[in-house]
């Protein structure tokens, strides 16, 4: 809890620290990371500080916790830190670097609203910011003791035993111990940490939800080649390192560095129908959950919504309409914005996903994952369909920028 001080100044300043957040999470990194260059070359996501996405995730998930411990009636802080912590978890942070964040987040904050930061501000955010870490650090040993490592533990090496090309610019991979033993269990619909080092010597990390897990001594990954683009006001957005790097440089016999499973997009065990939704990409936990019904030969109603560019570009297009054939009780629709010349199918067809062509349980526990804008929409459709906000669950990949609007 907030001290009763602290509660008084932290809302009178929310506005004001709120308005210079997106301004005071640059410089926070950009201090850091010349502090410390190792975390940019090791541990922080290059390609998201470059397009500036880590900084806007930060700012989001500070300015709504703060909200959250001054607003009375408010679902407890924990609950928007689940998220943020298994990521965390699955990066091996630990405890002492949360003081190095600390530093230079605080050094930040008085470098842009200087005189504004009176001692009696500064230290109403300064508890803002340790029960926010305390939070954190809290839930990640709770995780760090579930799957049985420290920090420094986090890292096991794995071989490729498979590579499949799934679609033009995706590949799975099949993993395994080196020796054959048994792989950390998942939960259906987690992700594993992959570590490589790059050409340039840069260890980057990135996550990948786990198509399968189910079998014992083997975990299946799936990895999308971002290509080079443009964004809106069309600065370059440059390629995905990690995903290009797997693509071309990684092969049956290889050895990667993964992190046990982590993620807090899990499959609930209720017999309440079920509703998974997804675009691109965004199949691979939907995939994983799918093999896990399917292996505990699940009787649960469950409708499957999947968008795609075209059936060409659809990764794991057979894979989820054999998956969802073999449960007794599901149904698999599919959108295409490039459907070709094929004939009318009722679930197959043309455009973008309609939620309206579909019959919807109000009371389905929903899955849903893909492009942010796809997310947005879909989650704004489910809403006015009368499905209550907690029935929704949602994975984005990358940093969580949707973390303080959903």
């Amino acid at each position: 809890m907030l001290s009763a001080q602290s509660t008084q100044v932290v809302t009178a300043t929310l506005p004001v620290i709120g308005a210079a957040i997106d301004e005071i999470t640059p410089i926070f990194y950009r201090r850091m990371f010349a502090a410390h260059p190792d975390l940019e070359r090791d541990l922080f996501n290059r390609g998201n500080q470059a397009q500036g996405d880590q900084q806007r995730a930060l700012a989001g998930a500070i300015a709504a916790y703060a909200t959250l411990l001054v607003s009375d009636n408010a679902p407890t802080p924990k609950d928007l830190l689940a998220r943020i912590a298994h990521k965390h978890a699955s990066l091996g942070i630990a405890e002492d670097q949360y003081a190095i964040v600390h530093k230079h987040l605080f050094d930040a904050i008085v470098e842009v609203l200087g005189d504004a930061i009176t001692p009696e501000v500064a230290a109403a955010w300064d508890e803002v910011y340790w029960l926010m870490a305390n939070d954190l650090i809290a839930i990640e040993k709770e995780l760090y003791a579930g799957a049985g490592v420290q920090p420094a533990q986090v890292w096991r090496t794995v071989v490729v035993r498979a590579r499949v090309q799934e679609s033009p610019d995706t590949v799975s991979f099949v993993v395994a111990s080196p020796d054959g033993t048994a792989l950390p269990a998942a939960r259906p619909g987690q992700y594993i940490s992959v570590a490589c080092t790059l050409p340039d010597g840069a260890r980057q990390i990135r996550q990948y939800s786990l198509t399968q897990a189910h079998r014992a001594d083997e975990w299946a990954i799936s990895v999308k080649a971002i290509a080079a683009s443009h964004a809106d006001d069309g600065s370059p957005i440059p390629e995905g390192e990690v995903s290009n790097f797997l693509h071309r440089s990684v092969f049956e016999g290889d050895e990667l560095t993964v992190s046990p499973p982590f993620g807090d997009l899990v499959l609930d065990t209720s017999d309440a129908p079920l509703l998974l939704i997804s675009a691109g990409i965004g199949s691979t936990p939907i995939i994983g959950m799918l093999h896990y019904l399917t292996h505990t030969a699940s009787p649960r109603d469950v409708m499957v919504l999947h968008a795609d560019r075209s059936p060409a570009r659809h990764a794991h297009r057979q894979e989820l309409k054999e998956l969802v054939d073999q449960l007794p009780a599901a149904t698999l629709h599919r959108w295409y914005e490039d459907l070709g010349v094929r004939p009318t199918r009722d679930d197959l067809l043309a455009g973008l996903v309609d939620l309206d062509a579909v019959d919807i349980s109000t009371d389905a526990q929903v899955y849903l994952c893909g492009p942010l804008p796809f997310m947005e929409s879909v989650h704004g459709s489910l809403i006015a369909r009368g499905l209550p906000e907690a029935n929704i669950r949602y994975e984005v990949f990358g940093p969580d920028k949707w973390l303080a609007t959903v």
